[in-house]
């Protein structure tokens, strides 16, 4: 790839607001009519939702060791259950029942640590982020030759903030790393994900890989800033050889389950992923009620309200049980940690689910404010306004975006003219091969899991962990206070660095 990046030759219209796609000239550009700024700034980031439901008759077998209970089978059985999915290494099973006394019955199994509820929740709203869609095309009727640049490189800023094309320029491009996104659903035929796919696999009952909508693809986004490949289209990724996993474990909806989420870390492991990346979960008070669903998860108006601590507490355990596994068999497990601006070191209550499991890279969000108006001088490494914080839980900052710059302000970026605030979200792939902005902790993991890729890809693949992790404190950059700070954890992620430092 040309190491200059120079300004893409065209572009396609950018429309916020509407979710429009049309083709268009560069000097054809134009904008349309967009909601009101104060509704694009709260529908902007990839939005989670903190509410459980419990899943009636579907339960979580959690082992006392990491291994499972000889004739778990046939004892799940004699408590009036199915063993549906054991994940041996793990100390982890999945059993569905319909007797309301299963989970006390299999708890006395000899081994059993304890049985707990499935829970589903909201990993994020796509309907959300379609009101403030800023969805492009790029020309795929002529693509560029080798060392042409990408169309929409310049747009994506977040690229410069961790000194990804200094880590290209040194050689690392992450080929030799296996990447698994666990997410929504992906566009697999897109452009600038297809090169690099590998395979991809859903979890979700009656949901393919592919993502079957038409509005914002939360998967193909977070997959894009990976390693969208160099083509000379419309992105590229922090890694743009390393390969893709596409695990879907939430639904084209963004509402998943916790039994889904283990099954995709597993299966991610099993194919051998060097990193996984989890831009999804949720806030979990850790003693709240939650809702039952009776077995209907459609429908709503039967569901009851349950108060049980300890299945909380246990599911965490469960989840950890499952990065655990990940992190013993070579596998660096990366995850976004969380939206709601929650302070974790003041508020102990509330735990966010998968990025506060044992052995998971937490990731908050930076982001830069008005980056349009000024692109060579803007602070890049400004604190999002939604991230999540803490000492003990953020490890390392990364792009995320924001949507925080006031009113409505349009600005051109290498042609590109658009409403100044939607310039400082993260720039990337969406569904039919489209291109669109995001903000997030879900789009600053990404940037991390890229990082991540670089590193072991610098290293000839399959590196430990904890190599992984401290060759990322290693070379992060030290904002805010000196050492470990409640907003950039370690340091924001320096890719140039990262790669220079390899053991």
């Amino acid at each position: 790839m040309n190491k200059s990046f120079s300004t893409p030759r065209a572009f396609s219209l950018l429309s916020l607001g509407l979710g429009l796609l049309a083709s268009c000239s560069k000097e054809d550009i134009r904008l349309t009519e967009a909601a009101p700024q104060s509704v694009a700034a709260s529908s902007a980031v990839a939005t989670e939702g903190n509410s459980l439901v419990r899943r009636a008759h579907q339960y979580i077998i959690i082992s006392s060791t990491n291994e499972l209970p000889a004739a778990l089978a046939t004892q799940t059985q004699a408590a009036n259950g199915t063993l549906t999915d054991e994940l041996p290494g793990t100390g982890l099973a999945l059993a569905t029942s319909s007797d309301p006394d299963f989970a006390a019955k299999a708890a006395r199994i000899s081994g059993v640590r304890s049985v707990i509820h499935d829970f589903s929740f909201q990993g994020f709203n796509p309907e959300a982020a379609r009101s403030v869609e800023a969805i492009a095309e790029a020309d795929n009727t002529n693509p560029g030759s080798a060392g042409d640049n990408e169309r929409f490189f310049p747009l994506q800023w977040g690229h410069t903030a961790i000194e990804a094309p200094e880590a290209w320029n040194t050689g690392a491009r992450g080929a030799g790393a296996l990447v698994a996104v666990l997410d929504g659903g992906f566009d697999l035929t897109h452009p600038d994900l297809k090169p690099n796919i590998v395979g991809s696999r859903s979890f979700v009952p009656g949901e393919p890989a592919q993502f079957a909508r038409s509005t914002f693809s939360h998967g193909s986004h977070t997959a894009g800033t990976i390693a969208a490949a160099d083509n000379g289209l419309g992105v590229i990724g922090v890694a743009p050889d390393a390969q893709l996993l596409l695990v879907k474990v939430l639904r084209d909806s963004g509402s998943g389950s916790f039994s889904w989420m283990i099954q995709g870390i597993y299966y991610a492991v099993a194919q051998q992923a060097d990193v996984i990346n989890m831009s999804l979960g949720a806030a979990i008070p850790r003693n709240s009620k939650f809702r039952d669903d009776n077995g209907t998860p459609d429908d709503a108006t039967d569901d009851t309200w349950v108060n049980e601590t300890k299945e909380i507490q246990e599911l965490l355990v469960a989840i950890g049980k499952a990065t655990t596994y990940a992190t013993r068999q070579g596998t660096t497990v990366i995850a976004s940690s969380g939206n709601d601006a929650n302070n974790g070191q003041r508020d102990q209550d509330l735990v966010h689910i998968p990025s506060g499991a044992a052995n998971v890279i937490s990731i908050s969000a930076t982001a830069p404010t008005g980056w349009a108006l000024n692109p060579l001088g803007t602070n890049l490494d400004g604190v999002a306004t939604y991230t999540n914080y803490g000492t003990s839980d953020v490890d390392f900052a990364a792009p995320g975006g924001d949507s925080a710059y006031p009113g409505l302000d349009i600005s051109t970026v290498a042609g590109v003219r658009q409403y100044t605030f939607a310039f400082d979200m993260v720039f990337s792939c969406t569904s039919l091969g489209r291109y669109t902005w995001s903000a997030g902790t879900s789009m600053a993991g990404p940037h991390a899991a890229g990082v991540a890729a670089l590193v072991v890809g610098k290293n000839g693949g399959r590196m430990d962990p904890a190599k992984v992790l401290a060759t990322l404190r290693a070379s992060a950059d030290d904002l805010g206070k000196p050492g470990r700070d409640p907003y950039y954890g370690y340091g924001r992620v320096n890719a140039r660095r990262a790669v220079t430092q390899v053991p």
